[in-house]
């Protein structure tokens, strides 16, 4: 397997051993020895239902897949990066979020709701389950991982949410004061609630 590693804070270097690695196409900045890169699906399954999942949640992104033997460097925009390992569980994960994936790994697209009554837009999140490791951006400095239990349910702002890594449920809370105090969005503003166990993960700076 692939490993993933860290290069200060905004670079993560893939080792590859006669391995192969995801990541979203662009975001290479450098190699060293016998890579071969070549366009690579997203995932979530093939179809037209696939397809349609994909695209009402912006998962039409790029990726690409770099394999062979030498080191693969990536950074995306000077965001900062966060390596989380998976050992046959499952990551919730804003899609533009991801910047790598590494081992036997499989994605896909799950809807978890509907935004408001009146909107009626689908909100959709990307899984990533199995054994291996994911590389995660942030805006404005490394991840903030939050841990979650049945006694400490967490509410956070859909744009800074990055990830979800456990047991963890999501639902919606859509009474949401603060939004109408600092005069943002229009309808019905929500926010996140994760309850169960786990980490959930969040950006400084808002999307």
């Amino acid at each position: 397997m692939a490993q993933l590693r860290m290069n200060g804070h905004r670079v993560l270097e893939a080792h590859l051993q006669n391995t192969m690695v995801k990541a979203i196409a662009g975001s290479m900045v450098a190699y060293e020895g016998q890579v071969q890169f070549k366009k690579a699906s997203f995932g979530g399954g093939e179809g037209v239902m696939a397809g349609l999942k994909r695209r009402a949640t912006g998962e039409s992104l790029s990726l690409m897949e770099c394999g062979g033997h030498g080191v693969v460097y990536f950074a995306l925009d000077a965001q900062d990066i966060t390596i989380v390992d998976l050992n046959n569980d499952q990551l919730q994960v804003e899609s533009q979020q991801l910047l790598c994936l590494a081992g036997n790994l499989r994605t896909d697209v799950r809807f978890t709701g509907v935004r408001g009554v009146s909107t009626g837009q689908g909100l959709f999140t990307t899984t990533v389950a199995g054994q291996g490791q994911v590389a995660l951006l942030s805006a404005g400095g490394p991840l903030i991982g939050r841990q979650v239990d049945h006694q400490n349910p967490l509410v956070v702002d859909p744009d800074a949410f990055v990830a979800a890594h456990g047991q963890l449920n999501q639902s919606f809370i859509t009474d949401v004061s603060w939004a109408n105090v600092i005069g943002e969005g229009s309808g019905e503003p929500f926010s996140l609630r994760w309850d169960g166990q786990g980490v959930v993960y969040i950006q400084p700076a808002e999307r």
